[in-house]
Parts: structure tokens; sequence; C-alpha cells
């Protein structure tokens, strides 16, 4: 068994919603025992209102996240990369471990339809956790 901390990148266009979210998720649950990055291959000026509110009402702060330009080190540095949405923008790099989540963009929905989309990655990040081998 590594002793290294397994290390997570998740990926969504603009980095303003489903990235942040699931990282805001895994970062909670996992704590230190897991490197937690998320980029955007189009960053968005800032994160989704919408997203930030449906995770304050399960008592997790987003606010003040900042989206960021995907960089390909960072992709290289992840044992696992979680796509959302980038399609053919997300880059690839043999040997790492992807995984690619099929979720709603929250941007411009309802606060109702977020919610279903964040309990979705809450429930993904979970199952996500449970095949690392750390202990949380």
């Amino acid at each position: 068994m590594s002793t290294e901390k397994p290390t997570v990148l998740f990926v969504c266009v603009h980095n303003a919603g489903r990235s942040q979210m699931a990282a805001g998720f895994l970062r909670e649950i996992a704590g230190d025992s897991i490197q937690v990055f998320s980029g955007g291959t189009q960053p968005a000026d800032s994160v989704n209102s919408t997203a930030v509110e449906a995770m304050a009402e399960v008592g997790i702060d987003i606010s003040k996240n900042i989206p960021d330009k995907l960089s390909p080190y960072t992709v290289q540095q992840s044992d696992v990369v979680v796509t959302m949405g980038c399609g053919d923008d997300c880059p690839f790099y043999p040997g790492k471990r992807y995984e690619d989540w099929k979720l709603d963009d929250p941007a411009g929905q309802s606060i109702e339809k977020v919610r279903v989309i964040r309990d979705d990655i809450r429930g993904r990040v979970r199952e996500l956790l449970g095949t690392l081998n750390v202990t949380v």
C-alpha cells in the first residue's frame, strides 16, 4: 500500500458548478486523506451562485472558490481524473484513470434542479471514495 495520498482532479468546462461541488464533497468527506483539485477548460469568472446555495444547504461552503484553468501538469499529477461534460476539450494522458460522469450543467438551472445534481454528485463522490485505498 502506498503511503502517498491519492490525487483526484474534477474537470468541467467552466469549473463553476459540477466540478466545484464534487471537489467540495470529496474534501468534506475525505479530509486530508486525498488531495483534491478541480479545473475547467474555459473557466468562468466565478462559481455558479445556485451551486453555492445548494452546497451551503448541506453545510459545505464553496463561495470563496475561484474557477481555475485546467493545467496539463495537474492532469499528469492526478491519479484519477473525473470529467463532467467537457468532451474533447478534456486532455487525455495514457495510464491515467479516467471517469466520465454524465451530469446536467447547473448553469441557468433552478435551485430544485441543482439540488438533484448536487445529490447525484454526492453519491458519485462516495462511490469514487470507496474505490480509493484510503481511510477516512
